[in-house]
C-alpha cells in the first residue's frame, strides 16, 4: 500500500537529514584531511575547517536576512501585469497600502471582471486599473501610453514593473499539442518579453527594477509539466541576460522562484483538470491511447486533481519577496518563497547527479 504524500515527505526529509548528518559528520573530516595532506597543511587543521564549514552552513540556513536597507515608497509607481487573481490582485493591494503608486493591468478589465472591479473600489489615484492583454501588442502599447500620461513626474519615469501574468497547464509530452505549448509560451515567456522591452525605457529612466515571476520549475524539470517548465526555463534566460545588461543602467533584475502555491492562487480547479484530461484523451492519436492505457492515463489526471489542494495556502510569502524586491535597497537576485520540502527538492534536483535526484523524486 503507498504511503499518503504528507508521510513520503516526512520519511524523505528524515532520510535527507540523516544522510547530511552522516556526511558532514563521518566523510567530511577524512575527505578535509586528505585534501590537506595533499596540499601539504598539518592535518590538526581539519578540525577548523569543519568548524568553519557548520558555521557557514548556520549562517546560511539557519541566520534570518542582514537588513539591506529600504527605499522611499512615496511617489514611486510600479506597473504590475495579471492583477486579475492571485499574486498579482493581492501585491497590487498591499503595495497600495505601502503607499506606491500602483498601475493594476488586469486581462478582463473591460469585461467587468472581479479583480478589475475591486481594485478600482480603491477609489483613489494611487491605484489605477488598465486593460492588459500581455499578448497583444496594442494593448501593451496602450498601457505604456496610459503610464505615460498617469505619471506624477513623467521626467522620472517607472520605478518598478512586475511581470507577474501567467497561465498553466499539465499534461506529458505525448499528450501535449504545440498549440499548447505556444500558448503557454506566449502568456509567460512571450508576454514577460514583450511586455518588459516595452515599459524598459521608462524604467531605465528612473534606474529602477524589473521583476519577473518565473517558478521552482524554472530551475527543475517535472513529469506532466513540460510545457510550463519551458516558458518558465525561458523567463530565467531572458531575466539572466536582462540583468547582466541593465548594470550599466543602474536598473536591477530580479527574478521571483515560488514554489508550490497551486492552493492559494487557485491556478488549477479540479473541474479544469477533468476536462483538460478528456481533451488530451480524445486529442491523442490511437497509438498514443493504445500504448499508455485509459487506466493508465486515469491515474494520472487522479493525481492532478490531487495536486489542486496541495501547496502553501497563504500568499503571503511571494507577495512579501517581490515587496522586497521593490523597496530594499540591495535586492536580492533570486527570491524562493516556497515551504521545507519544495526548498530541499529544488536543491537536490539542481545540485545532485541528475541520475540520483531522478531516482529520489521521479
Amino acid at each position: 500500500m503507498a504511503l499518503p504524500a504528507a508521510s513520503l515527505r516526512k520519511v524523505l526529509l528524515v532520510l535527507l537529514s540523516l544522510g547530511l548528518t552522516l556526511a558532514l559528520g563521518l566523510l567530511l573530516p577524512q575527505a578535509l584531511k586528505l585534501l590537506f595532506t595533499f596540499l601539504g597543511f598539518p592535518c590538526d587543521n581539519a578540525s577548523h575547517a569543519i568548524v568553519l564549514v557548520y558555521f557557514v552552513f548556520l549562517l546560511f540556513v539557519a541566520m534570518p536576512s542582514l537588513p539591506r536597507g529600504t527605499v522611499p515608497t512615496q511617489g514611486k509607481a510600479v506597473m504590475i501585469t495579471g492583477c486579475d487573481s492571485g499574486f498579482g490582485l493581492a501585491l497590487a493591494k498591499h503595495l497600495y497600502e505601502l503607499g506606491f503608486i500602483v498601475f493594476s493591468g488586469c486581462l478582463l478589465k473591460d469585461k467587468n471582471g472581479e479583480g478589475a472591479q475591486e481594485l478600482e473600489r480603491f477609489h483613489c489615484n494611487r491605484m489605477k486599473v488598465l486593460q492588459l492583454n500581455v499578448c497583444s501588442e496594442e494593448e501593451v502599447n496602450q498601457a505604456v501610453e496610459f503610464v505615460k500620461k498617469n505619471l506624477e513626474d513623467p521626467n522620472k519615469g517607472l520605478w518598478g514593473l512586475v511581470n507577474n501574468a501567467g497561465i498553466s497547464t499539465f499534461g506529458d509530452v505525448e499528450f501535449t499539442s504545440l498549440d499548447t505549448y505556444k500558448e503557454i509560451a506566449e502568456v509567460n515567456l512571450w508576454g514577460t518579453i514583450r511586455v518588459t522591452k516595452a515599459f524598459l525605457p521608462l524604467v531605465r529612466q528612473h534606474k529602477g527594477r524589473v521583476v519577473c515571476m518565473a517558478s521552482m520549475l524554472g530551475r527543475m524539470g517535472t513529469p506532466s509539466r513540460s510545457s510550463y517548465c519551458v516558458s518558465k526555463y525561458g523567463v530565467e534566460a531572458f531575466s539572466d541576460c536582462l540583468r547582466q545588461e541593465m548594470y550599466k543602467w543602474g536598473v536591477k533584475v530580479i527574478t521571483i522562484e515560488p514554489g508550490n502555491f497551486v492552493a492559494a492562487t487557485g491556478i488549477f480547479t479540479k473541474e479544469g483538470v477533468e476536462r483538460r484530461g478528456q481533451d488530451m484523451w480524445e486529442q491523442a492519436s490511437e497509438t498514443v491511447q493504445a500504448d499508455y492505457g485509459k487506466g493508465n492515463f486515469s491515474q494520472q489526471v487522479a493525481r492532478m486533481k490531487a495536486f489542486v489542494c496541495s501547496g502553501v495556502k497563504d500568499m503571503t510569502p511571494v507577495v512579501n519577496v517581490i515587496t522586497d524586491a521593490l523597496s530594499s535597497k540591495y535586492p536580492y537576485t533570486r527570491y524562493n518563497p516556497m515551504d521545507t520540502y519544495c526548498w530541499i527538492k529544488l536543491q537536490v534536483m539542481s545540485h545532485l547527479p541528475a541520475a540520483i535526484a531522478d531516482r529520489i523524486y521521479i
